[in-house]
């Protein structure tokens, strides 16, 4: 099928019908962008100008959604549930919304046979205009000498609040040279303000206090938190103890590629 041109908001508006209503954000950017700011290595394999589309949990997913997936499911076949219940969630708005469309659905959580992620969070958050990519190179003077720092975004509305989840790659969809990138707002401006961003995400994340580098409109209610400051392995446990599983049931297996949990995944 050849590409066709399509104005974003015939893609963009009915995703957000879906997906709003579960928590989740949709923001678009083109293949081109994505792959500009990257080595070859890490490329998407389509033309500059196809449409991409990158999706974000906001604070509300956990109880708009992923609570009441868990609840239906009853843990049948579940490995790590908030994985399960994000897959769920947008293949199921991708299937509603454009079926026969090509669409490469891509997670936060899956890897390539060489155990590189399948794509950049982060770059894609930051070139769609969601959330600002602060990395050690955005700090002038880095008080750091030769440690590495790891960058994290920050979402205007939700500071760290919310998580990077999907990459949608619309195959057949191209957008015309008059789509401009969107520049993400640059909520932390200052030097100071960026020292204190990294060295709380890199040092302190457990305290989670680098999410509220910006006041947030919104944050994790005590249930997600609790959720997300349990262990991987125990949250099946944590989970029996709401309710959401007979505790005469054996605990399901558990990815261990999804045990790999940092403060960034939730």
């Amino acid at each position: 099928m050849a590409a066709t041109t399509l104005n974003v908001d015939s893609v963009i508006e009915p995703l957000e019908d879906s997906l709003s209503k579960l928590g989740l954000e949709v923001y678009p950017l083109k293949v081109g962008w994505y792959n500009s700011l990257l080595p070859a290595s890490f490329h998407l394999s389509y033309p500059d100008d196809s449409l991409a589309v990158v999706v974000l949990s906001t604070p509300a997913m956990f109880e708009l959604a992923f609570l009441p997936f868990i609840e239906e499911q009853r843990f049948q076949g579940l490995r790590d549930p908030i994985d399960q219940c994000v897959k769920h969630c947008v293949s199921g708005a991708v299937s509603q919304c454009f079926p026969g469309q090509k669409v490469d659905v891509r997670y936060d959580y899956e890897l390539l046979p060489s155990r590189k992620p399948r794509f950049l969070a982060q770059t894609a958050a930051h070139v769609s205009g969601a959330a600002f990519y602060y990395q050690q190179s955005d700090v002038t003077d880095q008080p750091w000498a030769d440690r590495k720092m790891f960058g994290v975004c920050v979402h205007p509305r939700f500071g760290g609040w919310f998580a990077i989840r999907a990459l949608l790659v619309f195959e057949d969809v191209t957008l015309g040279p008059e789509t401009v990138q969107p520049l993400p707002p640059d909520c932390v401006p200052t030097r100071d303000g960026r020292i204190q961003l990294l060295e709380a995400f890199n040092f302190r994340w457990q305290d989670w206090g680098y999410r509220d580098v910006v006041c947030p409109v919104q944050t994790y209610s005590q249930k997600q938190r609790d959720y997300f400051s349990t262990p991987p392995a125990q949250r099946f446990a944590l989970l029996r103890t709401w309710g959401f599983l007979p505790r005469e049931e054996h605990q399901p297996e558990t990815n261990t590629d999804a045990q790999s949990e940092v403060s960034g995944h939730g």
